[in-house]
């Protein structure tokens, strides 16, 4: 069984940044789960997927709304993955959880990131 533990969420001004961190255990990558990441709901919305890096890391995906502030990293071991979130908008405000996935990558970009696994979440706010 996989178990996730999330960090550093919070509360920051527009144009600010957060780094948000989830250690991984119990997880076998497979062929129908093959990525780690995270996405993101914020009351009365859909879940959407933000950021995702496949296990042996050398794919990622982002969403279109996050690409060019956000960046995802995992570290050698890859027991944990970080998000750093940068020039923060209002519309960032969401509940995060760090999932495991299925991923479909090529050539270095993943185009679909699917959730399967989840942690309870982190909250981001982003006040204007």
């Amino acid at each position: 069984q996989v178990h996730f533990v999330e960090s550093g969420g919070g509360s920051v001004q527009a144009g600010g940044s957060l780094r948000l961190s989830c250690a991984v255990s119990g997880y076998t990558p497979s062929g129908y789960s093959n990525c780690m990441g995270w996405f993101r709901q914020a009351p009365g919305k859909e879940r959407e997927g933000v950021a995702a890096i496949s296990w042996r890391g050398r794919s990622t995906y982002y969403a279109d709304s996050v690409k060019g502030r956000f960046t995802l990293s995992q570290d050698a071991a890859k027991s944990s993955v970080y998000l750093q979130m940068t020039s923060l908008k209002p519309e960032d405000t969401a509940m995060y959880h760090c999932a495991a996935g299925r991923c479909f990558c090529a050539g270095g970009r993943c185009e679909t990131y699917n959730f399967l696994d989840w942690a309870q979440g982190t909250q981001v706010t982003v006040s204007s």
